[in-house]
């Protein structure tokens, strides 16, 4: 693959040999869906300032700028996505201070590794974190949760890039936190990194077995051995929309190469070859569905990047 970088453009330091923007890079494999087209031009910062500077150089350009952590919630087209691309994947530094309890991550750093990172500790506060198979930064965003805890409950401040290029601290109370929701969702704020005010001075190996079973329950209630982003669809409340799905009849639908979960039906599994298409087409099936028989609209927790058609 090519390292070349747009020629009209001259690249703000730091970028340059150790931080390459490249063209056309495929995001199947950066998505949990393992599908989705190419990135116009693709970044993996590693610092903050590498970071500020991939968004300068799209500004510069006039380019559409997009985030992607790691790739839990989203689905891309098969059409790929213009602009450029910025990968967290390489924020992944992280600092614990014994003194407050509270631990700073960059937006790259996956929640279940931070969860057992923390529980080695003794830290409690991240045990429901570990079966989320997303990183700090789209917790942030989606105000993830399982288990009883969501990050709203333990998230102190958040470092964002505004509009503007600058960088400024946000408290949990700017952010109108919800189920599954933020105000950042429909925001060009973008997350840099996250602190968390945990509860230290626990005895490490408790934490630890609290922080397995939730992964256990997980990994036996869900359908993790096959591409998926997890939930799909926001539940209902008071009603699951797993519920409603398999009620529905709808447990080993397929269209393509994508399917219905039979273990749980509010994930969409790729068996293999499914195309982004394919799952879109499949959600869109499954909404249909259930509204005409529970008059209820299921709303997509996943994320869809690029152009989709029902075709």
């Amino acid at each position: 693959m090519s390292h070349a970088v747009l020629q009209d453009f001259s690249l703000p330091e730091p970028l340059g040999a150790n931080c390459p923007i490249l063209p056309q890079v495929s995001l199947a494999e950066l998505t949990s869906f393992r599908v989705g087209g190419p990135a116009q031009w693709f970044v993996a910062p590693r610092t903050l300032e590498e970071f500020q500077a991939s968004w300068q150089w799209a500004k510069q350009a006039d380019l559409t700028v997009t985030v992607l952590g790691a790739g839990s919630n989203l689905l891309i087209s098969d059409r790929g996505l213009a602009g450029l691309v910025i990968s967290t994947k390489n924020l992944r530094y992280l600092h614990f201070d014994p003194q407050t309890g509270q631990m700073t991550a960059g937006a790259g750093r996956t929640l279940p590794k931070l969860a057992f990172q923390s529980a080695k500790r003794g830290w409690s506060g991240l045990e429901w974190a570990v079966g989320i198979p997303g990183t700090v930064g789209g917790a942030v965003v989606m105000n993830a949760g399982a288990h009883g805890g969501c990050t709203a409950d333990y998230l102190l401040s958040v470092q964002v890039l505004e509009a503007d290029g600058t960088i400024t601290e946000l408290t949990p109370t700017q952010l109108n936190y919800g189920y599954r929701s933020s105000n950042l969702q429909a925001s060009p704020r973008l997350v840099l990194q996250a602190t968390f005010q945990l509860q230290p001075g626990f005895e490490p190996e408790q934490v630890r077995l609290t922080t397995q079973s939730h992964l256990d329950h997980r990994l036996t209630t869900q359908p993790y051995h096959l591409p998926s982003c997890g939930s799909v669809f926001r539940n209902p409340l008071p009603q699951a929309a797993g519920q409603l799905i398999e009620q529905t009849g709808l447990k080993g639908y397929q269209i393509g190469g994508a399917q219905v979960a039979n273990q749980h039906a509010n994930f969409i599994l790729n068996c293999g070859g499914a195309t982004a298409t394919d799952i879109f087409q499949l959600i869109h099936h499954v909404q249909q569905q259930v509204a005409d028989r529970w008059s209820v609209l299921l709303k997509p927790e996943v994320k869809m990047l690029g152009e989709f058609c029902l075709g």
